[in-house]
Formats: structure tokens, C-alpha cells, sequence
């Protein structure tokens, strides 16, 4: 399906996503911790997050919803309308490591003619995100 929308007539059960690799940065993670109002200070001040034990500023959930949406829209195309959203967060994201994010189709339902993605993000340290999206096609 690279560099085409599907429609839900033309993609079938197994059909893989085109994987998005995405660098990981300390104006990703600050951006999109202010971006989405959360000031905890593990988000966006490396002191901060070193008192709190980890090496470096980290991801907040609501970024990496936002990047699995992106993933998963970017491959469905602007006329796809999103109906669920599941995930389950893993390893952290730190800056200087990179998430690349796969993914498959693994159900189709007829009836509201849409499809279940499984997909996964991972970084040098394993999985950051797998999870599930629901999105209906054109």
C-alpha cells in the first residue's frame, strides 16, 4: 500500500504498514509533553529526571498516542476515520535513540468496513509501544 490510500475493498488480513522510523529528540519529547499540558518535570527537565533515576528526559503516553496515530493515519490516509485506540507502553524513550514502528492488518469487519491494526514501536531497548488501532476506510 506504500505511497497509495487504501480502500477497504483493496486491503486484506496480513497486509503490513509501511514501517516509520522516528528520531527521538529533546524538542519531541518537551514538545509534545507541553503540547498536551503535562508539566511533570521528568518530561522536560533533564535534572529533574535524573533525581527521579532515569538517565535523561523521557516520552509522555500522550505523545507516543499521537505518534501511533500518525503511524497508522500516514498509511490510511486523510479520508480513514479512527474508531479505537489501545496501547501498552514499554521501554522509554530517550533522546538520542530512534522508535521504529511495524504493523500489520489483523481483522476486517465488514459491517462497519473497518480494520484492526496491531502494530508495535520499538527503540534500542525493545518495545516502546504495541498496541492496537481501529480504523474505518473509504
Amino acid at each position: 500500500m506504500e505511497n497509495q490510500q487504501p480502500s477497504f475493498e483493496s486491503v486484506k488480513t496480513g497486509d503490513e504498514l509501511q514501517p516509520m522510523t522516528v528520531p527521538i529528540t529533546v524538542p519531541l519529547i518537551a514538545g509534545g509533553a507541553i503540547s498536551t499540558r503535562d508539566y511533570f518535570p521528568g518530561h522536560h527537565d533533564r535534572d529533574a529526571a535524573r533525581e527521579l533515576g532515569s538517565p535523561h528526559v523521557f516520552m509522555n503516553i500522550l505523545t507516543t498516542n499521537g505518534l501511533v496515530q500518525a503511524f497508522v493515519e500516514g498509511w490510511a490516509g486523510p479520508k480513514a476515520r479512527l474508531m479505537d485506540l489501545k496501547i501498552r507502553l514499554g521501554a522509554p524513550n530517550y533522546p538520542g535513540d530512534s522508535m521504529k514502528f511495524t504493523g500489520s492488518v489483523t481483522e476486517k469487519n465488514d459491517a462497519t468496513r473497518s480494520v484492526l491494526v496491531t502494530l508495535k514501536g520499538s527503540n534500542s531497548m525493545g518495545a516502546h509501544v504495541s498496541g492496537t488501532v481501529q480504523i474505518a476506510l473509504p
